[in-house]
């Protein structure tokens, strides 16, 4: 690719020196080892020039309006094909919030065979469960005998406890 210098690049493009130094001093612009400027990074920067140059490798460039359109394009299919997933998942869901409508309808018809039976007691509406006074453990009415717990008919003394040396020296006993 051809290289230019600051003030083969004013010429061509028709801007000023000073406008080329800025681009590079901000780093727009890059300049490659021997100071020059590449074509491509000047079309990069300012497009193409309006004044035709002898060129001598064909060059091929795309203006940046054709790039931004590209990629304007893909990414407009991109949600197309978005937009089509999220539509499909809809009507998949549509239809599974259908189908659990349906099965919980079904029973409902079959209430009206159970409505002539009597319905369980239910704890929170029986009144006679609640005569009955309820224990909260913090009170004692009566003396019980825990009928889990069985106590030993025949228990041991417990024997007293014996030092390391009274272990050795001393009888048992």
């Amino acid at each position: 690719m051809k290289s230019l210098s600051v003030i083969e690049l004013s010429k061509l493009y028709g801007i000023n020196r000073q406008t080329i130094y800025n681009h590079i001093n901000k780093g727009i612009l890059s300049k490659n080892s021997d100071n020059k400027i590449d074509l491509s990074e000047a079309i990069r920067v300012f497009g193409e020039p309006t004044i035709k140059m002898d060129v001598k490798e064909p060059v091929k460039v795309d203006s940046p309006s054709s790039a931004e359109v590209l990629l304007l394009r893909q990414q407009i299919d991109m949600l197309k094909n978005q937009l089509d997933d999220a539509k499909d998942r809809e009507s998949f869901y549509q239809n599974q919030i259908e189908t659990m409508q349906r099965l919980l309808e079904a029973p409902k018809n079959n209430m009206s065979m159970f409505a002539d039976q009597k319905p369980e007691s239910n704890i929170a509406t029986d009144h006679q469960l609640e005569s009955e006074p309820k224990d909260d453990g913090l009170t004692t009415t009566e003396p019980k005998e825990n009928p889990r717990i069985p106590v030993p008919e025949h228990i041991e003394p417990e024997l007293k406890k014996r030092g390391f040396l009274s272990r050795f020296f001393l009888p048992n006993g």
